[in-house]
């Protein structure tokens, strides 16, 4: 009995030891850490700040990116454009008309759709305006991929070409800016032949305004010459001497007195009488060519045959390699 006590004593003591250990552990241990929020409880507070809702009064249009979503439903999450018709699809809910509608408008309309079908209780619809229309520039004109790009940050006018995809290869030099703001008081800027060396021209752009790039006239010369071409000229004029050294000249065979200029017009083609011997001698002042023009400048009759009549030497024409004429 007394071996018994004895030991039941020292048992409660090595437990109660224990006891004040764990006691002392809990004591300094640190605080519990606390779970970092989920996706949705992030979205949630930011949603509260508003930080999601900068673009609530903007008016949503044709060709916005926006992305919509649901809170705490990810799968209705969606990123799309607004169609030509100012619809976007979402799932459940089908097409929704949206442009002309404020963020809020759209949101609002969203959450109704959501909650009258029966498929989500008290939703809560955030949209997202990734790129707007309203803040895009278009560009237009001799450029490889016309239509609006985003105007994100400071924009320039070389930058906006290059969004474009560059100049063509029948680009002008002259570019016009016309400004949302300022419709009536449009902008022309030249640009140099050489974008990388000349910066002068790289004017700033604004969100809402239009790029419109010219193009450049073509002088055609066909008939009895060394190289019939088709010549790409600025805006700087170009005479029947010129337009005829750039295609290396006449023949032994050539008609110089038959030549003349075929000029397109709305009433169709004009046929001009050009005394290219005279010219050639000084004898009479050369005559400058317009954008569109055909120098025709006859063969022998041979040759004379190909050509029988105006409308098939423009034909002609337009197939000929097209050349930069250099000043």
């Amino acid at each position: 009995m007394v071996e018994w006590r004895r030991r039941f004593g020292v048992w409660a003591s090595v437990l109660l030891g224990l006891a004040f250990c764990m006691l002392g552990a809990q004591a300094q241990a640190p605080p519990p850490i606390e779970a970092p929020p989920s996706a949705t409880d992030s979205q949630a507070a930011a949603l509260s700040s508003g930080h999601l809702k900068a673009n609530s009064t903007v008016k949503l249009a044709i060709g916005d990116l926006i992305e919509v979503s649901v809170f705490a439903v990810p799968e209705l999450a969606t990123k799309t454009r607004i169609s030509s018709s100012g619809d976007i699809y979402l799932p459940l809910i089908d097409y929704v008309h949206v442009t002309d509608l404020t963020v809020d408008e759209a949101q609002e309309l969203i959450q109704k759709r959501l909650e009258d079908g029966g498929f989500v209780r008290s939703p809560h619809v955030t949209i997202f305006v990734d790129e707007s229309a309203a803040q895009a520039i278009t560009v237009v004109g001799e450029v490889s991929h016309p239509g609006s790009y985003p105007a994100i940050g400071e924009r320039r006018l070389y930058d906006m070409i290059s969004s474009a995809g560059g100049l063509t290869d029948k680009a002008g030099r002259a570019v016009t800016i016309e400004h949302r703001d300022d419709p009536e008081h449009k902008e022309v800027v030249q640009l140099s032949s050489n974008l990388a060396e000349n910066t002068e021209n790289n004017v700033s752009v604004q969100p809402g305004d239009t790029i419109i790039v010219s193009r450049a006239g073509i002088v055609y010369v066909v008939g009895d010459v060394a190289r019939p071409s088709g010549f790409i000229i600025e805006d700087t004029s170009i005479t029947v001497l010129k337009a005829l050294a750039l295609a290396g000249g006449g023949t032994k065979t050539s008609s110089l007195n038959k030549t003349r200029i075929l000029r397109p017009s709305p009433t169709g083609i004009q046929e001009i009488p050009v005394p290219l011997k005279k010219i050639l001698y000084a004898k009479a002042p050369d005559v400058p060519l317009a954008k569109g023009d055909v120098l025709f400048i006859p063969g022998s009759a041979a040759k004379g045959a190909a050509y029988r009549s105006a409308d098939v030497i423009v034909g002609v024409s337009s197939g000929l390699a097209l050349f930069a004429a250099t000043r």
